[in-house]
């Protein structure tokens, strides 16, 4: 979509800054994949991006208790002093970063933290690196900053990881930041020492450009892969590097809408202002939930976490075994990220042929009546993401229903 509508007095004309945003086409997919199923059709969606558990009990037993407490009320701007504490003892104990109290913010999810993070720091123009596939919001959220994403492919030959020799050629007088994610949405892919320290090393030739870490899936990884902060991997980079997290993966609480993120002082004190004329506080029972969660008991994680196994080796074996499908064993997350290049230039039985991973997901929903997410929406083709958080029975009943649709094509 591209608005150029210009304001003649009558009519609606959007601001230049999201002419070319439109809604999530993840949102859009689900979206559709729900109304077929209002018609009475039985369409498994596996394009949801949050846990299919419950928040655990004792951290909506905290926010029944903030409540009767009546901690109803506005908190400090960018997260209650409790909150902080409790956020600060995370990142020395999990994480082994020291971030005073005032290093230290929180916001109405961890997508608020970037979007706050972006309109504190970007000029018309500035570059912020981004190795794709991405979340989709990364760019988006660039754009309406007046920012230019630059946009670097990294695909399953690389681990869908960013290299070394890739970002120091990327690098320009107007880069402001580089954003990693880790393990990814949507790839599952994961940065250990090893991989992040070349990407460390050219950030510290390149004193001007900052790094923003995303570590929303870090407590759901596989294998005893070694996460790593890069802040404490490179004190050197600890002023400009800001480390994103929030409760809604880890403790399944996607409504509650809370994020945080550790970083320089003064980039925390501007982003308090962005806040403050957006949405001010976090809700305040929403923060007391938050303190539960990242306080209390932790040994349900790896419950969770051994579920989320299982459930990926099932989809990465049956993917795999699918011809025309290639599905690289993901290091986290809740998400396999597949190759379809064997499938294109294929035909439906209906005579569509399937040019591009967007056909092949309309094929499939159409079809098999499954929702996945073309590679296309996360910046890289051609793949799809599956989100495996769902029932292990729907994950085989909706891998039978791609196999067999695989199979049809000639």
């Amino acid at each position: 979509m591209n608005i150029t509508t210009k304001v003649t007095g009558a009519g609606f004309a959007p601001a230049s800054r999201i002419a070319s945003i439109g809604v999530s086409q993840i949102l859009r997919i689900g979206a559709r994949a729900q109304a077929m199923k209002r018609d009475g059709k039985p369409v498994i969606i596996l394009g949801a991006g949050e846990p299919d558990f419950d928040t655990p009990d004792h951290v909506k037993q905290a926010a029944w208790e903030a409540m009767q407490r009546g901690e109803t009320k506005y908190t400090a701007l960018d997260g209650s002093p409790a909150l902080k504490a409790a956020i600060r003892a995370k990142f020395a104990r999990e994480n082994g970063v020291d971030h005073a109290t005032d290093e230290i913010t929180v916001a109405t999810g961890a997508k608020q933290i970037l979007f706050n993070a972006m309109m504190a720091t970007l000029n018309p123009g500035d570059e912020v690196i981004i190795p794709t596939p991405y979340w989709t919001s990364y760019s988006d959220i660039v754009e309406i900053a007046e920012g230019r994403p630059v946009l670097i492919p990294c695909d399953a030959s690389a681990g869908f990881r960013l290299g070394a020799e890739q970002l120091e050629a990327a690098i320009t007088p107007r880069t402001r930041w580089v954003i990693l994610n880790s393990p990814s949405n949507p790839s599952g892919a994961a940065y250990g020492a090893d991989h992040y320290r070349p990407l460390l090393d050219v950030l510290l030739r390149h004193p001007h450009v900052w790094l923003l870490v995303d570590d929303m899936y870090e407590h759901i990884v596989y294998g005893g892969f070694g996460l790593v902060t890069p802040a404490a991997l490179e004190p050197g980079l600890k002023d400009r590097t800001l480390t994103v997290n929030g409760v809604s993966k880890a403790y399944a609480m996607t409504g509650w809408r809370i994020g945080y993120a550790g970083g320089p002082r003064d980039l925390i004190k501007a982003m308090a202002v962005v806040q403050s004329q957006a949405t001010s506080c976090p809700s305040s029972i929403s923060q007391a939930a938050a303190i539960a969660a990242l306080e209390g008991p932790q040994d349900f994680l790896r419950e969770r976490t051994a579920s989320f196994q299982a459930r990926r080796d099932l989809v990465v074996s049956a993917l795999n075994a699918i011809d025309g499908l290639d599905c690289r064993v993901p290091e986290g997350a809740f998400y396999t990220f597949s190759g379809c290049a064997g499938v294109l230039g294929k035909v439906t039985p209906s005579g569509k042929r399937i040019d591009t991973d967007a056909d092949f997901c309309d094929y499939l929903l159409e079809d098999a009546l499954v929702a996945v997410v073309p590679g296309s929406a996360f910046g890289l083709s051609p793949y799809f993401r599956i989100s495996y958080a769902t029932s292990e029975a729907e994950l085989r009943e909706a891998l039978g229903r791609i196999a067999t649709a695989c199979a049809a094509l000639s």
